[in-house]
């Protein structure tokens, strides 16, 4: 997902960085001494540096303007020399200095991490955070599961009764039970799911753990290589279960789900900028994983070679992650000119996949939506609901919502990689296709579009549009982003639409969003798209930095309740007949925790709630956007 953002003083912005770098806590990775927990880890430290990628070369021309000035804010380069490479790398990815680094290839990350850091390891969580040898791992009852970004491979987000443990009564009463902080995190993004009573969740700083749903306890950390946000697939076999994820750095894993050994690792695609944001699912025994890129914001730079990634789905054996098939959305990108300063362009690009993809196996497909092509020439395929072929990955169809989207983030302040004429409209489809079987029968595929637009398609003649309307005012920062929800009867959209901007060169958080504008929830019968209600979002109270009422995270859905999380912090649950507001919980504010670590909420966006076994489990912390930072994973259930 992409924001417009406005300047800010570069005064400004150091000094809040290093005010709040001061503050945070190191990055956990190992498991205290004596406790039960074990620890596995893919990657300790920054990763060794590319070569011919010199890290003193890099800090000269990104860093040193303002870590060398006399006088700065900023930390110094001898500060810097006192830090881990480690921790030195998770601010560049997901830290404080997420926003500045967004030009910096990930091999140039590396080394000017592994230049200015030490080698010293980072804390372990404390003792008391892990689980005594009483709680066993993957031990409640089936039912208490949410296995994946979805219950079913419909992508629907709908938990059935039996399975939430949830009335609407007891929604009302919904009280904060536990909550955990993530170590050294300013975000709390990854997607939750829970397999038997165990949650398995990533975060910001590439650690995964496995938490006991009912107490919050830690039963065991991974250590990945990049940050973690999509949710993890749990694949059931003969003798355990592995977990499937993915990182923002490209890779992907297979763990074992007690004991969080790695099983395999594996880089999807070799384009640097590889970016895991969408979850995978699974079928038969092959995980589906989708791709998109960090490429359409390395395009901030002048001398970058704009742009060659593809988005793509590549499909992996669980048991062992070989490859099956892989299948690009474009074809490869060729020289088409150069800038103006001389730096070669290339295309087509883009058409990254954001999203988890939608299985359907009576028609033996497998549906994607596509984001918009980062250059010239644009493609068929961007901004589009794709079907694949289950066993090939051959493309089957196609049907686009708009053409000629070919958009990247230079584009913002008209640089000179920006696509002619002056860039399209950023329209992606980042949310899930959604299968579901209306009220007359008939299977219909529903998707939102950044445009504000909710399509439905026929999935049994090519994706032909059967209706389509508008439920936002949508835009570069708006329209539906992370994921719809439907019963079968309706479909839900929220829309972010938010308004107000700040610098991408600026602090990690604390945007001046308009704090009445933005946000909403709407029901839309499935049979024709007709508006059945309408929730207008809430204005921020009081307003503050970085708080919007936009409503861009994924909803989820129980029988009569559909909740819906807000960059105000706030996660809000309504009724699904008419709208009305049953609970709303103000995430923003300070825990105590049980796993020792200092933790804040902030804005929520990414990932929805997981509703479970009679649970309701929340992340909040999302900067990125200048929405307000946080570093909570929350878990509630009904006062008795």
């Amino acid at each position: 997902m992409k924001l417009v953002l406005t300047s800010t003083s570069l005064s400004i912005q150091m000094a809040m960085l290093v005010a709040l770098l001061c503050a945070i806590p190191a990055a956990a990775q190992n498991s205290a001494p004596g406790a039960s927990g074990a620890t596995s880890s893919a990657s300790s430290s920054a990763s060794p540096s590319a070569p011919g990628i010199s890290g003193e070369d890099v800090y000269q021309k990104r860093c040193a303007k303002c870590h060398d000035q006399e006088g700065s804010r900023a930390p110094s380069k001898d500060a810097l020399r006192k830090m881990s490479a480690t921790r030195i790398l998770r601010t560049l990815d997901f830290g404080l200095m997420m926003a500045v680094a967004y030009p910096v290839t990930r091999p140039e990350r590396d080394a000017v991490a592994n230049y200015l850091g030490t080698n010293l390891a980072e804390a372990p969580l404390p003792a008391a955070a892990f689980c005594s040898a009483k709680v066993s791992i993957m031990s409640g009852p089936a039912n208490d599961s949410w296995a994946g970004w979805s219950p079913t491979a419909s992508n629907a987000r709908y938990q059935t009764a039996e399975r939430a443990g949830l009335a609407p009564a007891q929604v009302r009463r919904l009280k904060l039970k536990w909550a955990i902080g993530f170590p050294g995190d300013v975000t709390a993004f990854a997607a939750p799911t829970v397999v038997n009573g165990t949650i398995f969740v990533g975060s910001a700083s590439g650690m995964l753990q496995a938490l006991d749903a009912k107490t919050g306890c830690t039963h065991w950390v991974f250590q990945a290589a990049g940050p973690v946000r999509a949710a993890i697939v749990a694949v059931p076999g003969d003798d355990s279960t592995s977990l499937v994820f993915t990182d923002l750095t490209g890779w992907a894993y297979a763990i074992e789900a007690k004991t969080g050994h790695l099983i395999w690792r594996k880089r999807i695609d070799e384009d640097e900028a590889t970016r895991l944001t969408g979850s995978a699912v699974t079928l038969d025994g092959i995980v589906f994983i989708p791709a998109a890129s960090w490429e359409e914001t390395r395009s901030i730079d002048p001398q970058y070679t704009c742009c060659t990634f593809r988005g793509s789905v590549t499909a992996l054996r669980v048991r062992d992650g070989s490859t099956v098939w892989k299948t690009y959305m474009v074809d490869p990108a060729q020289r088409t000119g150069t800038n103006s300063v001389g730096t070669p362009q290339w295309g087509p690009s883009g058409a990254p996949i954001w999203s988890a993809p939608t299985i359907d196996t009576k028609r033996g497909v497998l549906y994607v939506g596509t984001g918009n092509n980062y250059s010239a020439p644009a493609t068929a395929t961007s901004d589009s609901v794709v079907a694949l072929n289950l066993k090939t990955g051959s493309i089957v169809w196609t049907q686009q919502a708009l053409a000629n989207d070919t958009y990247n983030s230079s584009c913002r302040s008209k640089g000179i990689n920006c696509p002619p004429p002056n860039g399209g409209p950023d329209y992606d489809f980042g949310s899930s296709a959604i299968l579901v079987r209306g009220p007359n029968g008939k299977e219909i595929l529903v998707a939102g579009q950044k445009s504000g637009v909710v399509f439905a398609f026929d999935p049994d003649a090519k994706g032909k549009i059967l209706w389509q309307t508008r439920v936002g005012t949508g835009g570069i920062n708006g329209g539906v982003q992370w994921g719809m929800a439907t019963d079968g009867q309706k479909v839900y959209a929220a829309v972010s639409d938010v308004s107000g901007v700040m610098n991408t060169a600026g602090p990690v958080g604390g945007a001046t969003f308009d704090p009445a504008k933005g946000g909403g929830l709407t029901a839309l019968h499935l049979e024709d798209g007709s508006k059945a209600w309408y929730a207008p979002s809430h204005p921020c109270d009081p307003p503050r930095p970085g708080c919007s009422p936009g409503q861009s995270a994924a909803l989820s859905l129980i029988p009569g309740v559909v909740f819906s999380p807000s960059l105000d912090g706030h996660v809000r649950a309504f009724s699904t007949e008419d709208g009305e507001m049953l609970w709303d919980f103000d995430t923003a504010q300070s825990y105590a925790t049980v796993n020792g670590v200092a933790a804040k909420g902030g804005s929520i966006d990414g990932a929805g709630p997981v509703v479970v076994g009679g649970m309701v489990f929340v992340n909040s912390g999302y900067p990125r956007n200048g929405g307000m930072p946080g570093n909570a994973l929350l878990a509630f259930a009904p006062e008795e």
